[in-house]
């Protein structure tokens, strides 16, 4: 088997941010989030990372790469495009994680990595996914603890995992502006349904591991998403609810292995600083060099 992939989703707008919180400085040197993905990636034995962007802040990104992670990784690019189809006028923003996935499917060769730029998974959960690759043909999804995913400063999105008796995904369902009220989470569904959470449940925070034959049935989901009379124009095609089609449909199974670390992320600005804060104090703890770019060039 060839050395799995790792594919970064960098394209979105960051619309509840308020700019490109994708390459947001984060660590000692400026480092960003997705620096630390591709370092515990690549110690893990992820090579060949695919960074989904898009086509108008790709010199902010190679200038970034070519700064922090250089040339010992061998990075490429793809363009999530946002010019619309004829059925959806005035579109200005992507398509969503799953057309993201579609777009860096020419980087891809044999079983990969999905990650978010702007989410910290810890180094644990990327040892997770490459011992899973080298020993299940099956896909899997790195779970979280819905309370130590959310925020202070406003509502998050968070797609709810439900399990079988074997550890396996039995339902993933999508849930909007979830926030802590008391000792309780409550949020809504996509079909505006209330749905009252304790705080334990896993979710997904977009870490996943594919092989390739997920490529395949993602296009032809793709497809139908765009073909549907019913759907919203500001309507996105998402991973979540795509591999939930799969798994309902006998398409797909995917293993969900819990996160050994914690999650860090930044929904909204005023999150930056906290997370700072824990950056620094994993690396005062060594469990990051202080500059990572001084770090790369020993891979």
């Amino acid at each position: 088997m060839s050395a799995p992939a790792l594919v970064i989703l960098a394209a979105g707008v960051g619309s509840r941010f308020g700019g490109l919180k994708q390459l947001a400085p984060v660590g000692p040197h400026g480092e960003a989030l997705l620096d630390y993905g591709v370092y515990d990636a690549v110690r893990a034995g992820f090579r060949n990372v695919v960074l989904v962007i898009r086509r108008e802040v790709e010199e902010l990104f190679r200038r970034h790469v070519a700064d922090v992670i250089g040339p010992g990784v061998a990075v490429s690019y793809a363009h999530q495009a946002l010019e619309p189809p004829p059925a959806a006028p005035g579109r200005t923003k992507p398509w969503g994680t799953g057309h993201a996935v579609l777009a860096a499917a020419w980087g891809i060769r044999g079983p990969f990595a999905v990650m978010n730029a702007d989410d910290y998974y810890g180094a644990g959960a990327f040892r997770l996914l490459f011992d899973h690759f080298a020993g299940a043909a099956d896909h899997a999804l790195v779970g979280y603890t819905l309370r130590e995913t959310t925020s202070t400063h406003g509502g998050v999105s968070r797609a709810i995992v439900e399990l079988d008796a074997q550890g396996y995904l039995a339902r993933l369902t999508e849930v909007a502006d979830i926030a802590g009220r008391g000792s309780t989470y409550t949020g809504r569904t996509i079909h505006g349904e209330t749905v009252t959470l304790d705080g334990s449940e896993l979710v997904s925070m977009n870490l996943w591991g594919f092989t390739r034959d997920v490529l395949a049935v993602l296009e032809q989901q793709f497809a139908a998403f765009l073909a549907a009379a019913d759907r919203a124009s500001d309507a996105e095609f998402l991973l979540s609810t795509a591999l939930d089609e799969q798994m309902r449909a006998g398409r797909a199974r995917l293993r969900v292995l819990p996160a050994p670390d914690r999650w860090l992320g930044m929904t909204f600005a005023a999150d930056v600083p906290a997370v700072r804060d824990e950056i620094a104090s994993l690396v005062r703890a060594g469990v990051y060099p202080a500059d990572l770019r001084d770090a790369f060039t020993c891979l």
